[in-house]
């Protein structure tokens, strides 16, 4: 049996039922009234019970980010670089909304995880809102790669113990 770290951005309870209520009521549309917006129910459906996220395969030192439905990983496999350690890092994600002629944009405080190789080249594992979350994410791949863990979440940059 592989040992494997799958992180997937998570999607809430009432989106994913929702997702799944339009995916049924498809194969009735696609039955008994249009084909076309049958499947195009279908790929709403999908999309909103889809997410997307990282997934490590220790045994075989290979990493792939995945697009994830209902538990089925889609992905291609990389070989893993040998990571020099681990950052916490915070930041901002801005989202843009346009509506009937309007628009505006929200931002939100985001914390990726960052592993960094090869100097200062590095690989986006994690993203969270969650700052004790990403925390314990980035424990848990300091426990799987054995490298330390830089907290760049505050202006003066730490290693964490």
């Amino acid at each position: 049996m592989s040992d494997f770290i799958t992180y997937l951005k998570p999607v809430s309870l009432f989106k994913r039922l929702f997702g799944i209520v339009i995916f049924v009521f498809a194969f009735y549309v696609i039955a008994y009234q249009s084909m076309l917006f049958g499947f195009f129910m279908i790929s709403f459906a999908v999309y909103l019970s889809s997410t997307e996220g990282t997934q490590v395969n220790l045994d075989n030192n290979t990493y792939r980010n995945v697009w994830s439905i209902f538990a089925i990983h889609f992905g291609h496999w990389k070989p893993t670089p040998k990571f020099d350690y681990i950052s916490v890092f915070k930041g901002k994600q801005k989202q843009r909304v346009n509506s009937l002629g309007a628009s505006t944009s929200f931002s939100d405080e985001v914390f990726l995880i960052n592993l960094f190789y090869e100097g200062n080249r590095h690989k986006t594992f994690y993203r969270t809102f969650d700052k004790e979350d990403a925390f314990k994410v980035a424990k848990h791949f300091k426990l799987a790669f054995g490298i330390d863990i830089l907290d760049a979440t505050e202006r003066e940059q730490k290693w964490v113990l």
